[in-house]
């Protein structure tokens, strides 16, 4: 028993010594020894021989991508630290709700300084602010401010920087740290690294900066925007070059580029290395030396070459003719080439690696524009072939939507800036990403009338839904005698006997108060009175008594039967977007006198349909009041007959399509001309002149003419033809 129990215990002594000699050092370096391990690794690579990478690269060099020119992470770091010393802003920590809470989202510019320097793109923003419904003279009731100093182009090296920007600031009252500031820029940093510096401390203020970089943006805060040149329009802008001509989407070229070709610096390798996918055939990369002041001194052996090469095509021609377009990094992660592809619905193929794109909170890139890879510039070629026809005619229409929608104008760039921002302050009430990514846009979208889909009259079909089916009749009154004339009681028996009829609404625009409720006809549908405030802007304004999506406007002295009614109801139904009505007028180009014309003559064009008697959807009572400035309705208020054509204007440039004229007795018909025969003399003239101030002060304000000319008429079917009566729904609009 004893011999047994003594070979137990050498058994399990040999185990321990075994274990100790051949893993016990290990297990001490694992157990004691595990922070120098850690430091070892981090150390890389002392734990190998040094010498084999001498003939490679060295482990500083590996940081800059094998491009001294470019800054390294660390030096990124510290420029952005030195702008960002609130990297952490978000909206809930550097932002006071509060300010908004009382009067809305405002915004206030700061009063401007006689002697201050002030670039013509500045004094665009500045403007596009001053003339939009957010502006306020009085800071009291602001919540976003904006600085009147010129902070576009920081570049200390450019002849519009600024200086002392930071000694400014700090004197003005209102700063507060920065905080619920926004602070536009275009350039910043400056040869040769063109950091993100901004040569002064932003503080809290929301940065909206061109050429942004995603390891620099701070997400819900900051605003990324496009790089726009100085003559970028102030307002309406250039339409996109894709016609209906235009397609298929097949053209003469697949991918072009056209541009400098950087020998030194940063985004040099980039451009330098697009040489490499041009064929001359179907690929056109062409890239120049022949820029700056000293190019021939760092000229390589293609510049000759590549310069006469590049005299051979025209840009213009090659952003017309070709399906994709590179846009290569600049000096900076942005470049104008990004606009100028979109525009001309050249796809862009982005090389601009850790750019974040403008808008990109809001718009969705993946549908318009292709994202490379810098150093995968050789797959782009046959990644774009890839890509089927339908979708690239569909990234075309997208890049010609985004375009109008968001970029064609400073405008535009302005009030999508701001928009976001006002977003953020409600995110219950923002708009989705299918509303700013989908027609007509998010700008005029406005999330205070709704943000369910079926409510606006432009995603019915996405919605799979159809707009209600009763209407209500919105008639204006406004008879200085301030009783009830025949007319009128006509017109209400007439739209009260319509099966669509939910409501009548009366406004009361006149001087007297508006007779008893026991002198207004006996309906089959409610009947309500509304005070009017006596302007002509009145009768869009969104009354919370529609409830109903059809609104059907009409004036006092309006003649219709309750068929027309009908069938006018009927074919609204099929065009929700669109106004729809009876009496129709025409604007044209007077090219003598070099303005707009307006007419109210007969004729089988058509581009008006006035208010007198016209369905349209009742959002556009929100969008008249709320989406247009107060300056343009005071103007409506002071000419007659224009609010009838702002509504017009209105509806053309959120739909880009024109109105529809139903059919209409012939009474009717000579009921109204003799109404515009009649005004003659002094009194006509005059309403007449006004119709003409009216069209171009809103084509000014819009910056282009929106109206769009028709000439379609809608019928019901069997309409006058030879056949028996009991086949036609409408029998009684042949009647005279």
């Amino acid at each position: 028993m004893q011999t047994r129990k003594k070979y137990i215990f050498l058994t399990f002594l040999a185990s321990w010594l075994l274990l100790f000699f051949f893993g016990g050092d290990q297990l001490r370096h694992f157990a004691f020894f595990s922070g120098r391990k850690t430091e070892a690794r981090r150390n890389w690579p002392r734990w190998t021989d040094r010498s084999l990478l001498k003939s490679f690269a060295d482990s500083e060099e590996l940081q800059s991508d094998g491009d001294p020119s470019l800054p390294s992470p660390r030096e990124r770091r510290a420029a952005w630290l030195s702008v960002y010393k609130n990297s952490r802003c978000r909206m809930e920590t550097c932002f006071d709700f509060s300010r908004c809470e009382k009067h809305g989202f405002k915004v206030f510019t700061y009063p401007r300084e006689r002697d201050q320097p002030l670039s013509q793109s500045y004094g665009k923003i500045l403007a596009s602010i001053e003339r939009s419904r957010y502006y306020t003279p009085n800071p009291e009731e602001a919540c976003l401010f904006i600085l009147s100093i010129d902070t576009l182009d920081r570049d200390h090296l450019s002849g519009q920087y600024v200086r002392n920007v930071d000694e400014k600031i700090r004197g003005f009252p209102l700063w507060n740290g920065g905080r619920n500031h926004l602070i536009f820029n275009l350039y910043s940093g400056t040869w040769p690294n063109y950091t993100e510096d901004l040569g002064f401390d932003i503080g809290q203020a929301i940065l909206a900066k061109a050429s942004f970089y995603t390891e620099s943006f701070r997400p819900g805060f900051d605003i990324s925007i496009p790089l726009f040149p100085k003559d970028h329009p102030q307002r309406g802008g250039e339409k996109g070059w894709l016609y209906q001509d235009s397609v298929p989407p097949k053209k003469k070229y697949l991918l072009v580029f056209k541009g400098k070709r950087y020998l030194t610096g940063i985004g040099s390798s980039t451009r330098n290395a697009l040489h490499h996918i041009h064929n001359g055939k179907d690929i056109i990369s062409l890239t120049t030396c022949k820029h700056g002041k000293d190019w021939e001194k760092h000229k390589d052996t293609r510049c000759d070459k590549d310069n006469v090469d590049y005299e051979k095509f025209n840009y213009q021609e090659l952003l017309h003719n070709s399906t994709f377009c590179i846009v290569p990094r600049g000096r900076r992660l942005g470049s104008f080439r990004f606009l100028e592809a979109l525009q001309a619905a050249c796809i862009p193929v982005l090389l601009s690696d850790g750019w974040e794109l403008p808008f990109g909170e809001a718009i969705d890139w993946g549908k318009a524009a292709v994202v490379g890879n810098e150093r995968l510039l050789l797959q782009i070629p046959s990644a774009v072939r890839c890509i089927h026809p339908e979708r690239v005619l569909a990234f075309q229409q997208q890049t010609q939507f985004l375009w109008d929608a968001y970029f064609s104008s400073v405008d535009k760039i302005v009030h999508t800036t701001l928009e976001i921002i006002k977003d953020r302050l409600l995110p219950h009430r923002s708009r989705s990403r299918f509303l700013w990514n989908t027609l007509p846009g998010g700008l005029l979208a406005l999330p205070e009338f709704s943000t369910h889909l079926g409510d606006f009259p432009f995603y019915y079909l996405q919605h799979g839904s159809s707009p209600s089916e009763k209407f209500t009749a919105f008639i204006r009154a406004v008879s200085p005698a301030g009783s009830l004339s025949q007319p009128i009681l006509r017109l209400i028996q007439a739209v009260s006997g319509s099966q669509y009829c939910a409501q009548i609404l009366v406004l009361w625009s006149c001087e007297k108060p508006p007779p008893p409720s026991g002198k207004w006809p006996q309906t089959t549908v409610p009947l309500t009175i509304i005070q009017g405030r006596g302007k002509l802007s009145d009768r869009f304004f969104p009354y919370a008594a529609i409830q109903t999506d059809a609104v059907l406007s009409l004036d006092e002295h309006t003649s219709l039967s309750t068929s027309e009614v009908d069938f006018a109801f009927t074919v609204w139904r099929s065009f929700p977007e669109r106004i729809v009505g009876f009496p129709t007028q025409s604007h044209f180009w007077d090219p003598e006198q070099k303005r707009w014309g307006y007419t109210s003559k007969w004729t089988n064009e058509l581009s008006i349909v006035l208010a007198a008697a016209a369905f349209y959807h009742r959002y556009y009572h929100s969008l008249f009041t709320e989406y247009l400035p107060a300056g343009l309705r005071e103007l409506v208020d002071g000419l007659a007959a224009c609010e009838d054509i702002l509504m017009n204007v209105l509806v053309a440039a959120v739909t880009k399509l024109p109105p529809i004229k139903v059919t209409q007795r012939k009474q009717h018909k000579e009921s109204v001309s003799q109404q515009v025969k009649g005004m003659t003399g002094a009194a006509g003239s005059r309403r007449f002149s006004q119709h003409q101030d009216c069209l171009n002060q809103l084509a000014d304000w819009f910056g282009y003419m929106p109206l769009m000319s028709s000439q379609l008429r809608l019928d019901p079917v069997l309409f006058k033809d030879q056949v028996s009566v009991l086949r036609k729904k409408y029998p009684r609009l042949e009647k005279p």
